[in-house]
């Protein structure tokens, strides 16, 4: 998926930190304790959101649209096997401010790790347990409760060595972190993964790394057409390899299942996923009870320029609305 956000992702990205939104002191009552609401789920309904461009902020979005949870861009190495944010931003800085103030509105987080461009740190990492270290110097400065690990690129994706590290890194994280949650992002044709993609699959049966949502990024196929059409036969597609792989049912198959797709002009000249076709593609991820149903980005989700925007007309926040509505 090589998206204008990994073309920008490569940019000096750090914005002005957000503010962090104010908390309510509780109020003291006689009667009956009040009513909790359950946590926010950071996997099934996170849109993406970057710190370098376009609209970045996030409590604008959660207040039009009611979504709760960002799914945020992207972890990488500072040119060795150290986490930070785009590759030059400390995990104390801009970032944990966006973090507290998504949460202090009720919100919640999945870091993604990886993407098109930019220093990965699968391939930095030597060995899987630095890789794991890693992770875990990310899920412990923001208490996670689930990270997203986009795998693309020759570096990362086409490379059996480093999809083996990377597993191998998903398994030591697992078992110091048994609650945590793991999404594995991937490209994909039409008719489901490639064979980087089957063997991605495989591999992880084979090492025994429990993920727990393999998601598509169903887009960048070709100069147009069905995009909504072309999504379901992909994420099918994933369906059946994972029926295949670990002999799980159909309706398990689709909850271990998700797709990311991306709102309006993609990176393909003549190619566009138009609000009808999100909507179309979310009543199949409804039908289906996908695992998780996202879109590249928040951040474009306006009628635009597609460098800012999604590059078509649409209203503003269309696409995160749809997600907001999505409850598996």
């Amino acid at each position: 998926m090589k998206r204008m956000r990994r073309l920008a992702a490569v940019a000096a990205a750090a914005g002005a930190a957000l503010a962090t939104a104010a908390g309510m002191a509780p109020q003291a009552t006689a009667g009956p304790a009040p009513y909790l609401a359950a946590a926010p789920d950071p996997v099934l309904a996170s849109p993406y959101l970057y710190q370098w461009s376009g609209q970045t902020s996030a409590s604008e979005a959660m207040s039009a649209t009611g979504i709760k949870t960002f799914t945020l861009a992207f972890m990488l190495s500072d040119g060795g096997c150290n986490p930070k944010w785009d590759g030059d931003r400390s995990l104390t800085g801009s970032d944990k401010t966006l973090i507290s103030s998504i949460r202090a509105a009720g919100g919640d987080v999945i870091p993604s790790f990886g993407g098109w461009s930019g220093t990965k740190l699968g391939a930095k990492c030597s060995s899987a347990s630095a890789l794991a270290g890693a992770y875990q110097k990310v899920i412990d400065a923001y208490q996670l409760k689930a990270i997203d690990l986009d795998i693309e690129n020759t570096d990362e994706f086409e490379n059996a060595t480093v999809q083996d590290r990377i597993l191998n890194a998903v398994k030591i994280t697992k078992q110091k972190n048994p609650d945590l949650r793991v999404v594995i992002t991937i490209g994909t044709d039409t008719s489901g993964p490639n064979d980087w993609g089957k063997r991605l699959i495989k591999q992880a049966k084979a090492i025994g790394a429990n993920v727990d949502v393999w998601s598509v990024m169903p887009f960048d196929f070709s100069s147009g057409g069905d995009m909504a059409g072309k999504t379901k036969s992909a994420v099918d597609g994933l369906a059946n390899q994972l029926k295949s792989t670990f002999g799980w049912d159909s309706a398990t198959a689709y909850k271990h299942a998700g797709l990311s797709s991306m709102n309006g002009k993609t990176d393909n000249a003549g190619e566009v996923v138009s609000v009808a076709d999100f909507t179309a593609i979310r009543d199949y991820a409804t039908s289906h009870h996908l695992g998780r149903f996202t879109f590249w980005a928040t951040n474009r989700d306006c009628s635009g320029s597609s460098n800012d925007c999604s590059g078509i007309s649409q209203p503003k926040y269309a696409f995160t609305k749809i997600v907001a509505g999505y409850h598996g």
